[in-house]
């Protein structure tokens, strides 16, 4: 019997994943890519001795990667090595104030109880919750899709139900946090994880009080070789699967008749598939493969996620009071947040993060110096004047930091790149350069993202992070293995109807 084929569009995360999931389903798999290289942001680049990931920095639930090398058969150690970082993030507040937020509950809320009062019982009880929901509720949202009958008639979903409680529901998340938080660093820093989904925590709902038990609770890891060696082992095992890959070939369009998926075009010709899975931003997926503006239209009436303005900065000093991942926060989070999703614009006071991989790799900085990937949340492209608005960031980036650890970091920068969120779209093809498609700014926003299938065009699924269940490398991994589920259920059952 002859094997049924599958092109992927676009090497990314979640690309990367299904292109392999859907080979030990015993299928012909090819993946396209406009770029030179896989892994979609998951991407380095070396400048004067500096080595910088150039896009995701943050690596949590390293479980989803296990599942896949399980899946396929292989042992994850062969291709990807991986160790736990006992401080997930230092925090620095304008007032003097610094907190190291440990990967253990207890010892995190023991150092938030020393350096602002808050009641250990708050975060522990806190974090405790967001477990359970993760458990409860969390799971169901994360592992299959929305838009499956089979998904709301199963018997976990009431036991979900049980455990939902309504101020999940009807609160924000910074209502919620503070109800469960006495200080305003502690509502500060669980604020900060609306972030994680590019989404404003003074509108997204309390159901994002889960995020922080992926960090907290599970933990925070670091990748030997840097993010880059996720993308790397990822291209490795779809590579020893059997995957095809056609680097630097972009896909035109996905050809279609009679409502049902043939193949697409590429470099001119038709290539024809059983089935074509997109990794594409979901509005360009509609825009430009499908040529359907109607579609895409109705996708812009959800609200995009935040977009970034990235330095990558070679210090020519060591900062000792620094770890893998830091965050220096604006006087005025609210305000800042206002600036980003109301008026489309940079605060003047914005929140910092600085990721600096030297830290656990030596080699990634000349001796002495370190790799600063210097981030802050902006909106999404809508036509905004970059060069100057980057030039403005720059200063009150350097302004802030210079405060808080009372230094003159100016002359110390002897390298400099810059990504803005123009930059991330060419690279990406993700639309506004926003990171994570839609936002998560609504109680609805779950259910109105993408299905990972099609129902517009048969034989059309979708993966990646503007789809169910959204952004971010462990969504990613997510979205590969619910699309793949939902392929092999839909081939199974032709089979059976053909028979």
């Amino acid at each position: 019997m002859q094997k049924k084929s599958a092109i992927i569009i676009g090497s990314g995360v979640a690309g990367l994943a299904i292109a392999t999931r859907l080979a030990i389903q015993d299928m012909d798999v090819t993946v396209y890519e406009m770029n030179s290289y896989p892994g979609g942001k998951l991407s380095m680049f070396t400048k004067d001795g500096y080595n910088f990931d150039e896009g995701p920095s943050l690596f949590t639930q390293p479980g989803n990667i296990k599942d896949l090398f399980d899946a396929a058969g292989e042992p994850m150690e062969d291709y990807l090595v991986y160790r736990p970082v006992p401080i997930a993030c230092k925090y620095f507040f304008e007032n003097g104030k610094v907190i190291n937020a440990y990967t253990n509950a207890s010892s995190f809320a023991k150092e938030l109880q020393e350096q602002t009062g808050e009641p250990e019982k708050n975060v522990t009880g806190y974090l405790q919750k967001a477990d359970k929901l993760y458990r409860k509720i969390g799971t169901i949202f994360l592992n299959y899709s929305l838009h499956k009958r089979a998904t709301w008639m199963h018997k976990r979903v009431f036991k979900a139900l049980e455990a939902m409680k309504i101020s999940y529901l009807l609160n924000t998340l910074n209502t919620y946090n503070k109800k469960q938080f006495e200080t305003p660093e502690a509502v500060q820093i669980f604020n900060r994880f609306a972030t994680y989904n590019g989404s404003n925590p003074y509108q997204a709902p309390a159901m994002l009080s889960v995020i922080p038990h992926l960090e907290l609770n599970e933990g925070t890891f670091y990748p030997e070789g840097g993010m880059i060696n996720i993308a790397n082992a990822l291209y490795k095992l779809a590579l020893k699967k059997g995957v095809k890959f056609e680097l630097n070939t972009p896909v035109q369009r996905i050809v279609h008749a009679d409502n049902e998926t043939q193949g697409v075009v590429a470099n001119g010709e038709n290539i024809m598939a059983d089935i074509v899975v997109s990794n594409v931003d979901i509005y360009f997926t509609y825009k430009n493969l499908l040529r359907h503006p109607q579609k895409a239209k109705k996708i812009l009436k959800q609200e995009r996620s935040s977009s970034a303005v990235i330095f990558y900065w070679g210090i020519t000093q060591q900062f000792p009071q620094l770890e893998l991942h830091n965050i220096f926060f604006t006087r005025n989070y609210e305000e800042e947040f206002r600036h980003i999703f109301k008026e489309g614009k940079i605060y003047d006071d914005p929140t910092v993060y600085i990721n600096i991989t030297s830290k656990e790799e030596a080699a990634h900085a000349p001796a002495g110096k370190e790799n600063w990937f210097v981030m802050i949340n902006v909106p999404a492209n809508t036509g905004q004047p970059w060069d100057e608005l980057v030039n403005e960031a720059r200063k009150h980036i350097i302004n802030k930091l210079n405060r808080v650890l009372q230094t003159d970091i100016t002359s110390m920068v002897e390298s400099e790149t810059v990504l803005t969120p123009e930059g991330i779209e060419q690279r990406t093809a993700s639309y506004q350069g926003s990171l994570y498609g839609t936002s998560s700014n609504s109680l609805m926003s779950a259910f109105l993202r993408q299905a990972n299938f099609s129902s517009y065009v048969k034989k059309l699924y979708h993966c990646g992070g503007s789809v169910h269940p959204g952004g971010g490398i462990p969504l990613c991994l997510k979205s590969a293995q619910i699309t793949a589920a939902i392929i092999e259920k839909d081939l199974k059952k032709k089979r059976t109807q053909n028979h």
